[in-house]
């Protein structure tokens, strides 16, 4: 998957663009890790209850010269795309992506499109 400008996931309604004031200082205040190619990675836990046993994560990652962005829910390893948004069977899931993503756009690391 490339870095693209805006990323809507599937099943959502809402788009998000990658920020043009984004810093890599809030970057890593938010909890990414800079990679060995100078991107930014974000991985967490989509269940409320507990993060060691995850039915679904959120994964982003941010190029280096923060211009393009990709993100995706996966299962629990990791390993799959999911949607979380399907039939409305994981409201919860669907609640804590809200949250994770709210403060990213509070932030100033993501914007609403």
């Amino acid at each position: 998957m490339a870095y693209t400008a805006t990323v809507k996931l599937d099943g959502d309604t809402q788009t998000y663009a990658l920020s043009a004031n984004v810093k890599k200082y809030t970057l890593m205040d938010l909890g990414f890790v800079k990679g060995r190619s100078g991107a930014f990675s974000f991985e967490r836990s989509l269940d409320p209850n507990t993060p060691y046993q995850a039915a679904f994560k959120v994964k982003l990652a941010v190029n280096a010269d923060l211009t393009g962005f990709k993100m995706s829910t996966v299962t629990g390893n990791g390993m799959q795309r999911a949607n979380i948004f399907k039939n409305d069977a994981h409201p919860e899931a669907v609640e804590q992506l809200r949250f994770i993503l709210q403060s990213f756009i509070d932030r100033d690391v993501l914007i609403e499109k």
